[in-house]
């Protein structure tokens, strides 16, 4: 059984780098099978692009029909996996993951996130939004996003854009960060006199934030090797 969920998660990150990098013809009978579709906006009143393993939304079990709105909460066991947009925010929540999506003016718009736990890629439009774990807060506006939260620390990559990374329980400790192209990743610890420390590139790739920036109309700042999308490319950083 081990062996055979390896496989399957293995095929399933080599469809996400074909269709990210828009070799669609070769990946399209892979699509079929695990995805179903091409990465593009989806169809008005969708939420999610791909459901994977068990996923609930307010407790009940997701299929790929369930909307995802403001004040919902998303939750992902242990190998599972939930592809998701909110208005012009797109995501990919883990295996693992709690995330608590904060009421807002309208139902599919995204102001703040709480990840209680686990680990969440974001794209965000240019209004400002805010994630915040048990330890750290961030400030964003128009970028992309990875954040790993767990008890006594969180791992944040600012991939491209600007963020104002800080301690949940600290007003003093803060940071702005301004990336290119995860140019300053950072762990915020819970405690201990250097809150804030630099951290390495990890867990997460250029081909799954180009996969989800289409799914709102839009493409990375980068250029991966192959890259064929005819949307606009971001310059709002």
């Amino acid at each position: 059984m081990a062996e055979r969920l390896n496989a399957d998660e293995r095929r399933r990150a080599l469809l996400v780098r074909a269709l990210a990098a828009g070799a669609y013809a070769a990946a399209a009978p892979l699509a079929a099978e695990v995805l179903g579709r091409q990465p593009a906006p989806l169809p008005a009143g969708r939420s999610i692009y791909l459901l994977d393993g068990e996923v609930t939304v307010n407790g009940q079990q997701a299929t790929i029909d369930t909307p995802i709105r403001s004040g919902d909460r998303v939750v992902t066991k242990a190998g599972g996996r939930v592809v998701f947009v909110v208005g012009q925010d797109a995501f990919i929540l883990r295996g693992g993951s709690e995330l608590e999506l904060a009421p807002a003016p309208r139902e599919f718009m995204v102001e703040t996130l709480r990840l209680v736990t686990g680990k969440l890629l974001s794209v965000f439009g240019k209004t400002r939004h805010q994630v915040r774990t048990p330890v750290a807060t961030i400030g964003i506006r128009g970028t992309g996003l990875y954040v790993e939260s767990e008890p006594d620390r969180s791992y944040v990559c600012t991939c491209y854009g600007e963020t104002v990374i800080g301690a949940a329980d600290d007003a003093a400790v803060s940071e702005t960060v301004v990336s290119r192209h995860h140019d300053a990743a950072r762990y915020v610890l819970a405690g201990g006199s250097e809150r804030l420390r630099a951290a390495p590139f990890v867990n997460h790739t250029d081909e799954e934030l180009t996969l989800i920036e289409a799914l709102v109309g839009r493409t990375p700042p980068f250029v991966l090797p192959g890259d064929s999308y005819s949307t606009p490319r971001r310059g709002d950083y």
